[in-house]
């Protein structure tokens, strides 16, 4: 099992040097989430067992893109043309396929036996529901937050990844993303939403292959460019977190609509290649392991300041059309507010932020406890809540997009 490569291999080391590099300081970071989680106890064999899977790949993805690096003219090549003709139209469509790709399809065209179809249509109407303080919420808590930590910052910046003059298209992919597999149908073999995440689980293969090989990554220092352990912290930005901040903005969440969510991206991490033992049905499991991840964590890193430059300032780069300039000096006021509001003043000057006060915060509040507790209580309140937040999504994706088609990035070849 990939999650025991470090045993197989004594000269590997147990874990990478950032690996709990910081466990004072990231303990002091999440006593809310301990508290949240009821974690009495921290699970010492956990903690190392996230420690050893920073050594950790997809190794289903991994012989895909080993396939696809064959030579030219090997029968067991894979193109990326095949592999796209399978995506779009099932294994099918290429007649003869490599066996890496048929075996890469036979898994994630194969739904698990816990999926519940049903369940997963309402998982996506509920994070549809959360509107624009989800929105808030993947952008601050999420997406930023991860920045405090040494890693996969370092990662983004190497890639390429939401630096200078990107920074907003590269939300807008990531929103695009999250749009389609919350819309109806969308984890459905057929779906934007079930294509766009293998289409991901590709690209985190190909990066992560790319960098194994090209020299510039520490793998002692950092582990895998992208391994199983950073993976299923990243899941958990879109699950339990999202459920977090939406209640820390004034949101209620019933317990329906908590496991529903929760199902949704138990089936979008098993597709992305997460741990199936790392993939979790409650808040509760998933909050747990959380405050585990973050005491295996490192220190803050520069790129995570950078990065974070590049996303508040980005605010001031887009066209709100009418007075543009004066409402992007706004926007960005308002996210350094909220950004105080979830990583607290601590995180803000190790992001090489400014510390401004909470006031964006009440109203946000205000908003989400008339929308939860009023307009929710009725299905056609529910049904004009996803309406407006889909509205809400489209104006945001033209601004990330400035007025271009709204679509994800092409596969590194």
């Amino acid at each position: 099992m990939v999650a025991q490569l470090a045993d197989a291999h004594p000269k590997t080391p147990v874990a990478p040097h950032r690996f709990a590099s910081a466990r004072e300081r990231n303990g002091r970071l999440g006593r809310s989430l301990r508290l949240i989680g009821r974690v009495r106890t921290v699970d010492e064999r956990l903690v190392d067992q996230i420690g050893r899977r920073m050594f950790a790949r997809d190794e289903l993805g991994a012989q895909l893109v080993a396939a696809m690096r064959r030579e030219s003219g090997d029968s067991e090549r894979v193109s990326m043309a095949q592999f796209q003709r399978v995506l779009a139209d099932g294994i099918e469509a290429v007649p003869d396929a490599p066996a890496a790709l048929r075996e890469f399809f036979a898994v994630v065209d194969r739904v698990p036996d816990w999926v519940d179809v049903e369940l997963l249509e309402h998982g996506a109407r509920a994070f549809r529901r959360f509107g624009h303080s989800r929105e808030d919420v993947l952008l601050q808590l999420s997406l930023i937050g991860g920045y405090r930590f040494v890693g996969p910052a370092d990662l983004l910046v190497l890639t390429g990844g939401l630096t200078g003059s990107t920074a907003m298209r590269r939300l807008g992919e990531t929103q695009k993303w999250v749009d389609e597999l919350c819309a109806p149908g969308g984890m459905a073999r057929t779906g934007e939403g079930f294509k766009l995440t293998v289409h991901v689980r590709l690209m985190h293969a190909l990066i992560n292959q790319q960098f194994e090989v090209n020299g510039r990554w520490d793998v002692d220092r950092y582990g895998l460019p992208i391994n199983q352990s950073d993976l299923a912290g990243t899941l958990a930005l879109f699950n339990s977190t999202v459920l977090l901040g939406v209640r820390m903005l004034g949101r209620v969440v019933t317990r329906a609509e908590s496991r529903a969510v929760m199902h949704l991206w138990k089936y979008v991490g098993w597709l992305m290649g997460v741990d199936e033992d790392w993939l979790f049905d409650t808040e509760r499991e998933q909050n747990v392991f959380n405050y585990h991840l973050l005491l295996a964590q490192g220190g803050p890193t520069p790129a995570g300041a950078d990065l974070t430059t590049a996303l508040v300032d980005g605010k001031l780069t887009l066209d709100y059309g009418r007075l543009s300039r004066l409402r992007g000096r706004y926007h960005r006021l308002r996210t350094l507010s909220m950004l105080r509001y979830f990583l607290g003043s601590e995180s803000l000057r190790d992001l090489g932020q400014p510390i401004t006060p909470l006031w964006a915060v009440p109203p946000v509040m205000v908003r989400n406890l008339v929308e939860s507790v009023l307009i929710a209580r009725t299905r056609a309140g529910r049904r004009y809540l996803e309406r407006a937040s889909d509205r809400h999504g489209r104006r945001q994706s033209r601004l990330r997009f400035a007025g271009a088609p709204a679509r994800i990035g092409p596969l590194p070849h």
